[in-house]
């Protein structure tokens, strides 16, 4: 059994972990009590995904607002994206989402938002732990005990509002694009099938979007895991593919051959667009793939790296007012024009809008892209493991240019890169290696994993070599 404190991790998007004995409904209170207490009253929305411990957490943290004096608006089951444009658009004092995103089910999570909507920063997050850690909490009267009310229907309306705006709908419209999607019966199971059909006149052919059953497969929507979504695009001749984690912010592309594209690829789609549309910086974290860097110097841009977490990346975009942005290792887009989050609607909308205005498919829209390599795997961490693998990495690559302690340690080789740096989310230290070269990056993670290995248990790695 693995220690106590590798199961319960505060780290930069909230509290998450193994619901029961470490994620508990007494300490989900507990922490809506320090968040409510934070906010100062006023109303907090509360919204999950379809994690069968949503309910009984969200009853959980609607009592520790309310003890607090606040109100609570109950959104229901939404993406996390959503829930975030909900957030700023109706000027609540913040939010709270009940879902642990692509994490096994056996897992739930609290992710905080600020009154903007966004996750909240290092300050904020600071002083909400510790008003936690001192249970410093506002005791409200009877007097001032708050209402709990449910709007489940404007914020899909917001969010897609939003989309639309940035898009030619009526030329997607007129496509017709026949689509599948694999909602992983998560958050976005009812929504995505209504905005690819109702709003943008597609042909939808639909899997798992019953938010009723439990997930169907990995919740991580990667290559390895969609194998039926592949399928799906084969047999009914699918324009492309999407798919969902279990709250919406992920989104994985397959072009209509039924290949996944890697994620750091669908990524530099969507910034190859932006980019046209409104040259400006662009901010992504470290392990996203260097063919964002090959983009941006296309359109003459810059490109700004960070500590991987979506609350690290949107504070740099806002502090140098990017264009665009994501987390290309796990299918994140940030469009802030839309909102400033991991948004998997804003990267439906602009692929179909970039196959209307190319007249390309996806694979070819693919085919354009420079050409890397990528491996990624993950070991078993023990307490104080990153450090002792840091101490002896260098000297382990003694080839490497440049280094990057940010997060975790990034080497810079003279044709690739590798990265070494701990999960915000899981008790695992994650792997990941890139260069032009199959053979050369398929020697790199070999040679990485074998020294890592030497600190921890190396797990099943994922591999994903695309062009």
């Amino acid at each position: 059994m693995p220690a106590r404190e590798h199961l319960l991790k505060i780290g930069v998007s909230g509290i998450r972990g193994v619901v029961g004995e470490f994620l508990t409904p007494a300490l989900a209170c507990a922490f809506a009590e320090a968040f409510g207490t934070y906010v100062g009253g006023g109303r907090v929305v509360v919204g999950r995904d379809t994690r069968s411990s949503g309910p009984m957490l969200q009853h959980a943290v609607q009592c520790g607002l309310l003890a607090t004096g606040c109100d609570v608006v109950d959104v229901g089951v939404l993406p996390t994206p959503t829930i975030q444009v909900y957030v700023a658009a109706t000027g609540a004092r913040g939010g709270i989402a009940l879902t642990a995103s692509h994490n096994p089910p056996e897992y739930n999570a609290l992710k905080l938002f600020n009154a903007q909507g966004l996750f909240f920063n290092n300050y904020e997050r600071g002083e909400l732990i510790d008003l936690y850690h001192q249970s410093a909490f506002r005791r409200a009267s009877n007097e001032e005990i708050g209402r709990i009310a449910e709007d489940y229907q404007r914020a899909p309306e917001m969010h897609i509002a939003r989309v639309l705006r940035h898009v030619d709908a009526g030329k997607i419209r007129a496509r017709r694009f026949r689509v599948a999607v694999d909602g992983v019966n998560g958050a976005s199971s009812l929504m995505t099938p209504r905005f690819l059909g109702d709003d943008l006149n597609c042909e939808v052919e639909a899997i798992f979007c019953d938010p009723a059953k439990p997930f169907p497969r990995v919740a991580e929507p990667r290559p390895d895991t969609l194998g039926e979504l592949a399928a799906l695009v084969r047999r009914t001749g699918a324009d492309a593919g999407f798919a969902h984690d279990p709250d919406g912010d992920r989104l994985a592309v397959c072009d209509e051959l039924g290949r996944v594209l890697d994620n750091d690829d669908v990524l530099a789609l969507v910034v190859d667009a932006a980019l046209e549309r409104l040259p400006g910086d662009v901010v992504v974290h470290l392990t996203t793939s260097s063919v964002i860097d090959d983009i941006a110097l296309k359109h003459g841009c810059r490109v700004h790296r960070t500590a991987v977490g979506e609350a690290n990346v949107v504070e740099t975009m806002q502090a140098v007012k990017a264009v665009i942005g994501g987390e290309g290792s796990n299918g994140g887009i940030i469009f802030p024009p839309v909102h400033l989050c991991r948004d998997s609607y804003t990267g439906m909308a602009f692929l179909l809008d970039l196959m209307c205005g190319t007249g390309k498919r996806i694979s070819e829209l693919h085919a354009g892209l420079p050409q890397y390599w990528r491996r990624h795997g993950t070991i078993r961490c023990g307490h104080g493991m990153l450090a002792a693998v840091m101490t002896g990495l260098e000297e382990a690559f003694p080839e490497a240019l440049d280094s990057d302690r940010l997060d975790g340690l990034k080497l810079m080789l003279p044709d690739a890169w590798v990265h070494v740096r701990t999960s915000n989310t899981e008790p695992i230290i994650r792997l990941a290696v890139e260069s032009k070269a199959e053979t050369r990056t398929g020697e790199l993670y070999d040679r990485l994993a074998r020294f890592c290995a030497g600190e921890g248990e190396t797990q099943g790695e994922q591999t994903r070599c695309f062009s």
